[in-house]
């Protein structure tokens, strides 16, 4: 199990063991954090799980694909730290990640 922090745009947080292997977005369904959505179930197909990764973490996930930088297209307020959190998959390297949830999702 590894602890990811799930911020919301209103400010709540929400820490929560997430089971190593499955994605940060699977995490965020499982425990109902509001503001990841999910609607293809992590197929990277619908950017509705867009979060942004807090400072140093954005170096310590794996870079982003093709496919996810064009998805990131169909997000509202992308930045530089965006990313598709079905995209991010969880192991005891990112014990502590934070991730915060946009304004909206597409």
């Amino acid at each position: 199990m590894t602890k990811i922090k799930y911020i919301e745009f209103d400010g709540t947080e929400h820490s929560v063991d997430v089971p190593n292997g499955l994605s940060v977005m699977e995490g965020a369904v499982r425990y109902t954090i509001p503001g990841i959505d999910g609607d293809c179930g992590g197929a990277c197909a619908c950017a509705t799980c867009h979060v942004y990764v807090e400072g140093e973490w954005a170096g310590k996930i794996p870079p982003m694909e093709e496919l996810e930088r064009d998805m990131l297209d169909f997000a509202f307020d992308v930045k530089e730290n965006s990313r598709l959190s079905c995209q991010i998959k969880v192991d005891d390297t990112l014990d502590g990640l934070v991730v915060r949830t946009p304004a909206r999702q597409y």
